[in-house]
């Protein structure tokens, strides 16, 4: 059996992101459900995974060190960990019992036009009770254990990347 090159993974990568964000997408305008802080902050790890995934397929490096695709691999699993941390955050304040949760907040919206950068900044990175409220499961996990299995999968790859011998 022959492993797929670096460029076919990093573009199956790609499509993964692209498909995990087009679900929340999908989520959010079609059902309604309106995305907590900590939800557009995995977001926008996934985005990084996607856009450094993108950029690895386009750019195809091929030197015999591979250190390019090395560079690569290791962005996707850095950006990968950073979600899996936000994703853990999010299951966390989601176990804790109801009088232990954090009160919530305006909408992200309402922030970013009315309180100061490092608020909206501070919440997003630390969530508040919106993202405490599990508004969706699929085979008992919630939206953020859907996103940690994806950024535990997005991480392996882009270690294997990084490492596995070509």
């Amino acid at each position: 059996m022959t492993l797929p090159n670096p460029r076919t993974t990093f573009l199956l990568m790609f499509l993964a992101v692209a498909f995990v964000l087009g679900a929340a997408f999908y989520l959010e305008y079609a059902k309604g459900l309106e995305p907590c802080p900590l939800c557009i902050t995995q977001r926008v790890m996934f985005l990084g995974v996607g856009l450094v995934s993108l950029i690895a397929f386009l750019h195809n490096p091929s030197n015999p060190s591979n250190i390019g695709r090395r560079i690569y691999g290791l962005l996707v699993a850095l950006f990968a960990l950073g979600g899996l941390y936000f994703a853990g955050r999010q299951l966390w304040l989601q176990s804790l019992p109801a009088d232990q949760v954090p009160a919530c907040g305006p909408g992200i919206t309402y922030m970013v036009e009315v309180f100061p950068m490092s608020e909206v900044i501070r919440t997003l990175l630390t969530g508040d009770g919106n993202c405490a409220e599990v508004q969706w499961t699929m085979l008992g996990l919630s939206i953020a254990g859907w996103a940690a299995v994806g950024f535990v999968g997005l991480i392996l790859f882009g270690a294997w990347q990084a490492f596995r011998k070509h």
